[in-house]
């Protein structure tokens, strides 16, 4: 069956992925959409790592930091970089491409969610970046589109998403408060959700793309600290996404971690997420 297979990765500064090995993994995995987080760089940065490749690229406000592209091998038909309100930095958190799958139109996002850090203003502007995700979300997911948000977005939704959720109950990444957000989510569309914190709000029917497919299994994980037996002992974080609108979720075909065989062959600290969607 024809598809479009979309890839997201975390590359974790695109020249030192380009460096370890990156190149060799694109090669051979024959991707029409490479969406990337925390590119880290500058446009020159991303053409030379990906030749031939048309990309839309946000940077960050701050050089070095954060940094979102969309690569494809036809070019994006539109591209748009507002999110949020208008005092809000997302800079270099936040892209969008419009694309054509077979007849139709897809809007592909790139998003890069902030860390935070629990109880400071750095949790702050991870609140702000999540409210305005669910206005956007609401707002791409209307009159049936097809519409997938990828990325690190940096929370781990349910606690099979990461393996030791609870020692990281109190940590940001899997704080009640954020998990509750994607409760709502990818909560029943129009549904009163109640969420993990209690709170209570609607549902905005999007699908967690990785979790449909594989069940409720633990992970498979995208994430690992670099530090001590985190790869080796499996002991991840599942906090890279495809989030589908529920009719891009209907064409779904295979969904992958693309794990690396060992630890010294990893060129970043997240693996990519690759899913196939049919014409």
């Amino acid at each position: 069956m024809p598809h479009l297979r979309i890839a997201s990765v975390n590359v974790n500064g695109i020249r030192a992925a380009a460096r370890n090995g990156m190149s060799g993994w694109l090669d051979a995995a024959d991707i029409d959409i490479l969406t990337l987080q925390e590119v880290r760089g500058q446009d020159e940065h991303l053409e030379a790592a990906l030749p031939g490749w048309s990309i839309v690229h946000d940077e960050a406000t701050a050089k070095g930091r954060a940094g979102v592209a969309i690569a494809s091998r036809t070019p994006a038909l539109a591209s748009r970089t507002a999110f949020g309100a208008d005092d809000f930095d997302s800079k270099g958190r936040w892209v969008e491409g419009d694309f054509l799958i077979g007849d139709r139109p897809l809007t592909v996002v790139s998003a890069y969610v902030h860390s935070g850090e629990a109880d400071t203003p750095k949790q702050d502007e991870k609140w702000k970046f999540l409210d305005a995700f669910g206005i956007r979300l609401t707002e791409l997911g209307q009159d049936d589109a097809l519409a997938l948000v990828t990325g690190d977005l940096n929370v781990g939704h349910r606690e099979l998403d990461i393996k030791n959720w609870r020692g990281n109950r109190k940590k940001a990444g899997f704080l009640p408060r954020e998990r509750a957000y994607f409760d709502r989510f990818l909560g029943d569309a129009g549904a009163e959700v109640t969420g993990v914190d209690g709170t209570v709000g609607t549902g905005l029917g999007w699908v967690d793309v990785g979790r449909r497919f594989h069940g409720e299994i633990d992970g498979p994980y995208t994430w690992w600290s670099m530090r001590g037996q985190a790869f080796d002992n499996d002991s991840g974080w599942r906090i890279d996404y495809h989030l589908a609108t529920p009719v891009l979720a209907a064409r779904v075909l295979d969904y992958r971690v693309a794990r690396a065989a060992t630890y010294d062959t990893r060129w970043s600290d997240h693996a990519p997420v690759i899913v196939d969607y049919s014409y």
